[in-house]
């Protein structure tokens, strides 16, 4: 606490990220990042745009990687958004298009950074509780708002909606924005993006971080009519006309463009995903139905911060939330068969 802070600052509740700590031998299971490096293509672009000419700012609008990504999803460059992370791209949402009289609309079990983006940028919100199963109810949103977000697949469940419900969505509120959050889509859900020229009032936010393995190059975009990425570029262009370096651009568009690679890592996390499921059921976890690179389970005999303390005692880490509802869950993110046989070990001493 400080006299200098604005009232503002006293009010905020940061989000808290996961842990990054060094251990040796560690398991590292609680950040849901991707077990598999970068593209070999990613990282030679990188490696290239380390050169004399990171003396000169990059291009601001990171156009090379809005065709990229247009092309990839049969899209024009005026509806790709690029920013420095999809938490970046998200705070810019937050800021341009969810700011309205009425409240905005997510749901109760969620991405646990929207109610901090609410405080920050003085939105109203009114969070819409999850069903008996931990899954968005559609119906439930059929209320008046002044906008609506929602992770599809739902973090930190692993719950996908299908199109139609989010079709159905858009539909119901079709003078609202509606944001789907697609962080963990291209591990087994339906992206929403091909319903882009349909509804103007549809925003998609992604991110490098998951599927293309570059968390630690902070890349995120948005895919949405033209009208809404002109609103973002507006937000962008007061806070940071440079988002994204020479490199983090060309990293992404070389990841983008190995399509082989991604195929080949998506796969394999979506087997490992559905071989660790099979194996907590049979230690006797309740497992939720996963889309994502997560699994997120509790055991009826056994307290989650207990087994997470456990674990980590263990140099095995995951992620345990002190919410109301999940608070006996634990989120366990998809590693190496290796890595995952490791924790299958650890919980099979802990639950016996």
């Amino acid at each position: 606490m400080s006299r200098f802070w604005s009232d503002a600052v006293h009010r905020l509740s940061p989000y808290t990220p996961g842990e990054q700590v060094q251990m040796p031998g560690l398991v590292k299971l609680n950040t849901n990042e991707n077990p598999y490096g970068p593209s070999p293509r990613a990282l030679d672009a990188m490696r290239e745009a380390a050169s004399a000419q990171l003396r000169k700012y990059p291009d601001p609008n990171g156009t090379a990687l809005k065709d990229a990504l247009a092309a990839s999803h049969g899209l024009r460059r005026e509806q790709v958004f690029v920013g420095n992370s999809s938490d970046e791209v998200l705070a810019h949402v937050f800021q341009g298009l969810l700011k309205h009289e009425l409240p905005l609309l997510s749901p109760d079990i969620s991405y646990s950074f929207y109610p901090t983006y609410c405080k920050l940028y003085g939105i109203a919100q009114r969070t819409v509780p999850l069903n008996e199963r931990f899954e968005i109810d559609v119906a439930d949103y059929e209320q008046p708002c002044g906008a609506i977000i929602l992770a599809n697949p739902n973090a930190p469940t692993g719950h996908a909606l299908p199109l139609a419900d989010i079709e159905r969505l858009l539909a119901m509120h079709p003078d609202r924005v509606v944001v789907v959050d697609e962080a963990y889509v291209d591990f087994g859900a339906q992206s929403a993006a091909t319903l882009i020229d349909r509804y103007d009032n549809l925003l998609v936010v992604q991110t490098f971080s998951k599927s293309r393995s570059l968390a630690g190059l902070r890349v995120g975009f948005a895919l949405g009519h033209a009208d809404l990425v002109a609103g973002l570029e507006r937000v962008k262009n007061s806070f940071n006309c440079y988002p994204l370096s020479q490199m983090a651009l060309a990293g992404a568009v070389a990841a983008v463009e190995d399509t082989d690679y991604f195929e080949q890592t998506r796969a394999a996390i979506i087997a490992s995903r559905e071989r660790l499921s099979t194996a907590l059921d049979g230690l006797g976890f309740d497992v939720l139905p996963s889309l994502a690179n997560f699994v997120f389970a509790r055991h009826p005999r056994h307290d989650a911060a207990a087994l997470a303390a456990a674990l980590r005692e263990r140099a095995i880490l995951v992620r345990h939330f002190r919410q109301a509802r999940i608070d006996q869950f634990l989120r366990i993110s998809i590693g190496t068969d290796a890595e995952c046989d490791k924790l299958v070990a650890a919980l099979r001493e802990l639950v016996a």
